[in-house]
C-alpha cells in the first residue's frame, strides 16, 4: 500500500505539473490575481460546509458530543485525508482515536465513524446522480461523458448496498477477530479484543436499526455537499466566468467522484485538474479557467487543512497527559 501511494503521488504530481506547464502558469496566475484576496472567503465557506457534515455525524452518537469538539476532530480528519498520503482512510483512524481521547467510548466512536463512512458513500452517490441530472439539464445531453463514469455509477450501487447489509446483518469485526485468532493464535488475540469486536458489531447494528438518525445524517451531508458546490459557483464568478448553480453542482459532484474512485493518488493531484478541464469544456470553460478554479480550491485546501495538521500534532503530544476536549 505504501508503495502504491508513492507511485500514485508521483503520477498525480507529474500530471498536475504537466497540465500547469501546458496551459501556461502565467495565464492561470493572472486569472487568480484578477479575483484577488476575495478568494480567501473560501476558507470560512469550507468551515461552514464542514459544520453541516458534523451536525450529521453528531446525530449518530447516543450522547451528543459538543459540536465544537466534533468539528475540530472532523477538521483534523479532513486535513489528514487531504494533505497526507493515507489513501483517504488515515483521517478516520485518527478520528476514532481522538474521540476516545476526548472521553467517548471506543466502540461508540468506531461505530459512529464506520456508519458515517457508509452514509457518506450513500450521500455521495446521490450527489453524483444529482450532478449528472444537472449536467443533462445544462447541456441537454450526456453523450460527452466517459463510459467510465457510467460504469462507476452502476458498479457503485451494489457495493454500497453490500456494505450496508454486512454492517446491518453481519459481524464484520467479529469475523476479522476470528480470522486473526485463527492465524495469529490466542496468545496475540486475547479475550479483550474479542469482547471489543463484539461490542463494536452491536453498536453498529444499533445505529443501522435507527433509520430516522441515518436519514437525518444523509440530509446534513447532502446539505454540506451542496454548500461545497457553492465554492465552484463563487470562484468562477470572481474569475469572470460565471456559471449557473446547476453547472457548479455538476463540476463538484463529478470531480469528487473521480477523486474518490482514484483514491490512491494523494489529494487527487492531477485527477481533480483533469476532471475540471474535461467537464469545463462541456460547460464552456477554457482550460485556463478550469485550472485556475482547481488552484483556488487547492490553496483553500492548504489554508484550511494545514492548521488541522498542526493541531493534531499538538493533541498527540498532550494526549497522554490530559483529554483533548472536555465532554
Amino acid at each position: 500500500m505504501r508503495l502504491a501511494l508513492r507511485i500514485g503521488l508521483f503520477i498525480g504530481l507529474s500530471v498536475f505539473i504537466a497540465l500547469i506547464l501546458r496551459e501556461g502558469a502565467g495565464a492561470i496566475l493572472t486569472a487568480l490575481a484578477r479575483a484577488g484576496f476575495v478568494l480567501l472567503w473560501l476558507v470560512p465557506l469550507r468551515a461552514l460546509a464542514l459544520l453541516l457534515d458534523v451536525m450529521g455525524w453528531r446525530v449518530l452518537f447516543p450522547a451528543r458530543p459538543p459540536v465544537a469538539s466534533l468539528w475540530l476532530i472532523a477538521a483534523i480528519r479532513e486535513a489528514i485525508n487531504r494533505l497526507l498520503p493515507v489513501a483517504s482512510i488515515g483521517g478516520e483512524i485518527v478520528g476514532i482515536r481522538l474521540l476516545t481521547v476526548s472521553g467517548v467510548d471506543g466502540s461508540i466512536a468506531a461505530a459512529s465513524v464506520t456508519v458515517e463512512i457508509l452514509l457518506t458513500l450513500v450521500s455521495q452517490y446521490l450527489f453524483v446522480a444529482t450532478g449528472l441530472l444537472c449536467l443533462l439539464s445544462v447541456t441537454g445531453t450526456l453523450q460527452h461523458l466517459s463510459a467510465d463514469i457510467w460504469l462507476a455509477l452502476a458498479a457503485g450501487l451494489p457495493v454500497i448496498v453490500l456494505f450496508g447489509l454486512l454492517l446491518r446483518h453481519g459481524s464484520i469485526f467479529g469475523s476479522l477477530e476470528s480470522m486473526a485468532h485463527r492465524f495469529l493464535g490466542p496468545g496475540i488475540v486475547g479475550p479483550t479484543l474479542s469482547a471489543q469486536a463484539l461490542r463494536l458489531d452491536i453498536a453498529i447494528r444499533e445505529l443501522c436499526d435507527a433509520p430516522g438518525r441515518l436519514l437525518s445524517t444523509i440530509a446534513w451531508q447532502l446539505s454540506g455537499f451542496a454548500l461545497g458546490a457553492t465554492e465552484n459557483w463563487l470562484v468562477l464568478f470572481w474569475l469572470g466566468h460565471p456559471l449557473g448553480f446547476g453547472a457548479a453542482i455538476a463540476l463538484e459532484s463529478l470531480t469528487l467522484a473521480a477523486r474518490s474512485i482514484i483514491f490512491l493518488i494523494p489529494g487527487g493531484l492531477g485527477v481533480q485538474e483533469i476532471g475540471l478541464i474535461g467537464l469545463g469544456r462541456i460547460l464552456g470553460l477554457d482550460s485556463d479557467t478550469a485550472l485556475a478554479l482547481s488552484l483556488a480550491k487547492r490553496v483553500r485546501e492548504i489554508l484550511f487543512c494545514l492548521p488541522g495538521l498542526l493541531i493534531w500534532q499538538w493533541v498527540e503530544i498532550r494526549a497522554p497527559k490530559q483529554r483533548f476536549v472536555s465532554r
